[in-house]
Formats: C-alpha cells, structure tokens, sequence
C-alpha cells in the first residue's frame, strides 16, 4: 500500500525529514528501520571525504550532490534521536542557531574586533567558557581523537603554543626536530623504539609546519599526489 506522501517537481528541508520519517516508521525501508548510529558511522565520514573531494574538484554539480548525502546523514542520526525523545532537527538548529550568536558578538553584540585573528582569538575564549576548559589542557583533551593524527597532532600543537608568553617563530624547536630526525634513524639501524620515535618526529614536524603557518595534512596530502603523479610518469599507464 502506497505511503502518504505528496511528490513535487522540487522538495524542501521539510520534505527530507518527512522522507526519513516514513522510512524509519513500519511499513517502511527494513535496512533503514534497523540502522542505529554506530552502524551508519563510517557513512558521515565517508560522505564528508566526498564533499572534500568536489570542493578540491571545482566541481559545483557533485558538491550539491555531496552536501546533500551529508544533509541526509545529519536527517539520519536526528530521526533517531527523535524516535527516543531526546531531540528533533529544530533542536538541531536551535543549538547551531544560539553558538553562532554567542560566537560573533562582533556582529550580534557590541564587541569591537581589529581583524580575522581578533575573531578567531574571541571564539576560542569563547568556546573554552561554554565547554568549562579552565585550561590548555582541558582544550587539548577536548580535540577529538577520531581526527586524521596529523590534523589532530596539529591542532594541539597549535593550542600549546597559545600557553607560551610569545608566539614562537618557525625555526622554534628546529633543535628538537633534529634529535627527533637522529633519534628515529638510530631506531630504524637498532629495531628499538621505531614507531615510538616515529611518532614524536611526526608530531614535532606538525608543530613546525603549523608555527610556519603550514597546514600538514593538506601539505601531505599534496605531496602524495605528486608522489603518484611521479610514480605514474616512470610507469606508463
């Protein structure tokens, strides 16, 4: 039997989360009705790295498309709040809605800002005292751990070079990287401690290339797909 439900030549907001009603309710879709939010985790991710992809692409048709399966994975894991009685897309919104204000007292408040970087300086002070981070610490446990390492690496390094009196220079810790760089090819000769100081390396070159205003992961990212560039050159396809 048909579900009721009226078809349009184009759909809203409203219409999707009317969509994802019907088929999380009986009668409806069976693979959707016994999703629940761990089963359908790695799909957010996924459909994240494809929006990525078409902002990289240039490529406005496959972005549209691409931020509406995100759309749909936001629809999803809220119609499942829902059902529980916990919270429902309004409150979503409601809750994006209030941190935007409460963030940009420049606009929505009397505050005055000098610049991009007074702006960003603001929300950090800002977030710490509606999450209770009292300290650097406390903001660097809050970054969370299911972030790409290199991104994470950074971001905590970037918070710990907050706590220091002067914003450190590029060569900062230039002497460290280079016990680290000793250290890991000392472990690579022995087999001692490899990944251990394979890590710390990583980190300490996060740490450079944010001080020099470098952002890793997307440096990496960069330099592996010249390594494929390269590799495909050698062996014609």
């Amino acid at each position: 039997m048909p579900v009721d439900f009226e078809f349009k030549d184009a759909y809203t907001v409203s219409d999707l989360l009317r969509i994802m009603e019907i088929l999380r309710a009986p009668g409806g879709c069976p693979w959707d009705r016994e999703q629940d939010h761990l089963s359908i985790r790695s799909n957010f991710i996924e459909e994240t790295y494809e929006v990525v992809e078409a902002i990289d692409n240039g490529d406005s048709d496959a972005l549209r498309e691409e931020l509406g399966d995100v759309l749909l994975q936001v629809v999803f894991h809220t119609q499942m709040e829902k059902e529980k009685g916990v919270f429902d897309f309004d409150g979503v919104a409601d809750g994006i809605c209030k941190k935007l204000i409460e963030r940009h007292p420049h606009v929505f408040g009397n505050v005055k800002v000098d610049g991009a970087e007074e702006v960003l300086t603001n929300w950090d002070k800002i977030k710490r005292a509606s999450k209770a981070q009292r300290t650097t610490l406390d903001a660097m446990r809050a970054v969370p751990k299911q972030m790409p390492a290199l991104m994470r690496a950074r971001k905590i390094a970037h918070k710990a070079d907050k706590d220091l009196p002067e914003k450190p220079s590029p060569a900062a810790g230039a002497e460290e990287l280079d016990k680290s760089w000793a250290d890991f090819r000392a472990s690579l000769v022995s087999g001692e401690c490899a990944a251990q100081n394979a890590g710390k390396l990583l980190f300490l070159i996060a740490e450079a290339c944010d001080r020099a205003g470098i952002d890793s992961e997307e440096a990496l990212y960069r330099a592996t797909d010249g390594f494929i560039d390269g590799y495909r050159g050698k062996n014609k396809e």
